[in-house]
């Protein structure tokens, strides 16, 4: 795919600044929809109703630990994430058109066609377009703006239907 050919279609561009925020928000969709996040959550809340049952103080400590950890977690790793990484530092540069996108950062760049997209999802505060099991491209709502359905439309237009799960 050549960098020209994806720069001449469509033309939706997005600069994407990450915040502590937009990462935990993808952090806590990425791992709530994951089978270890659902059943780590559903032996809490086990816990909590053993506990209930029997007023057994260990079964609420297990109960607490397991719903809380998983966010409490999360949140430390993306704030880590957000002072460690230099890439979360400066704003990323997105090129969509009719092949894929582009991403810049800097003089770095690569292209993703629109095969390789495995997912898109949104979330409270972004849009995310997975490229593997653990890849993904996060784009801020809050700096997609007013391209918000352009955006959405693109995506729609270019992947499987069945692989998009966006809502407004």
């Amino acid at each position: 795919m050549e960098e020209k050919e994806l720069e001449s279609n469509d033309g939706l561009k997005i600069t994407a600044n990450m915040s502590t925020a937009v990462l935990y928000d993808y952090m806590v969709h990425h791992s709530y929809t994951s089978a270890e996040g659902i059943l780590g959550t559903c032996f809490g809340v086990l816990g909590l109703i053993i506990f209930a049952k029997t007023q057994y103080p260990l079964y609420l400590l297990i109960g607490l630990v397991l719903i809380f950890y998983l966010p409490v977690n999360l949140r430390y790793r993306a704030a880590l994430a957000m002072h460690k990484n230099p890439a979360f530092k400066k704003p990323l540069e997105y090129s969509f058109g009719r092949e894929g996108f582009t991403v810049r950062q800097g003089e770095e760049s690569g292209e993703i066609s629109w095969d390789k997209c495995t997912k898109a999802v949104s979330t409270r505060l972004s849009i995310v377009i997975y490229t593997g099991k653990k890849n993904a491209s996060i784009l801020p709502r809050k700096d997609i703006g007013d391209d918000l359905g352009e955006l959405i439309s693109c995506i729609s237009e270019h992947m499987d239907q069945r692989k998009i799960r966006i809502r407004f």
